[in-house]
């Protein structure tokens, strides 16, 4: 590869890590994080504000090499918001060619037409609570398949009754899996259970693991 096609097939890069993946359908799983720089978002409950500004420029070869160092089976890409970095749908498809089970966490405010539909894609949809509901790109959900997941992130008892009519309105849970989760420190997991119970929506409830485990440490 020549050092300009080189520097072509870059993308900066927060960190690299490995953990328990703690959200969406493979929770559990043994799984690489590859944490992309930069997110044109400001939600107020971001836990990943250091991953706005600080990364370094790496090639995709390299990221591939760092994450086979993992032994892992599952690759998480995610931000920030991945998709600002055009590259990182060759990177998903480089993931997906390598044999990893890929996917993708995504702010869902800009579009997935371009990624590779091997990629499991977890899209936000984006509640009034987190400040940024008017970014909700909706075209996205056209485009959704059952291996795909739209997650929304509950910060109040308001913001549940908004995303209950936001299903309908969308018919999201005729498209793929949903999943609704408790801000953290903001709404009581107990309570959004109870909410769903009461209301038997068609979603699954989630936490997140690695809080559990881990606290809101960076990096787990």
């Amino acid at each position: 590869m020549s050092d300009a096609q080189a520097k072509r097939e870059r993308l900066r890069i927060n960190e690299i890590f490995h953990s328990l993946q703690g959200e969406a359908d493979s929770v559990g799983f043994r799984t690489v994080f590859v944490r992309l720089t930069g997110c044109p978002l400001r939600c107020q409950y971001c836990d990943t504000a250091y991953a706005f500004h600080e990364g370094e420029w790496r090639d995709i070869d390299a990221i591939l090499e760092t994450v086979r160092s993992f032994d892992a089976p599952h690759v998480c890409v995610t931000g920030g918001e991945p998709l600002a970095q055009p590259n990182c749908v060759l990177l998903l498809s480089r993931l997906c060619e390598a044999g990893y089970r890929v996917s993708l966490e995504t702010s869902g405010a800009m579009s997935i037409a371009g990624v590779d539909t091997r990629v499991s894609r977890v899209v936000d949809v984006k509640t009034p609570g987190s400040r940024e509901s008017a970014r909700n790109l909706t075209e996205n959900f056209a485009m959704l398949t059952p291996r795909d997941q739209v997650k929304f992130v509950i910060c109040s008892r308001d913001d549940y009754d908004w995303s209950k009519a936001y299903l309908a309105e969308h018919a999201l849970p005729e498209r793929c899996q949903v999943l609704f989760s408790p801000s953290y420190t903001q709404v009581s997991p107990t309570a959004l259970a109870d909410w769903i119970l009461a209301d038997r929506l068609p979603v699954r409830f989630q936490l997140q693991l690695h809080k559990v485990l881990w606290g809101d440490v960076p990096g787990k």
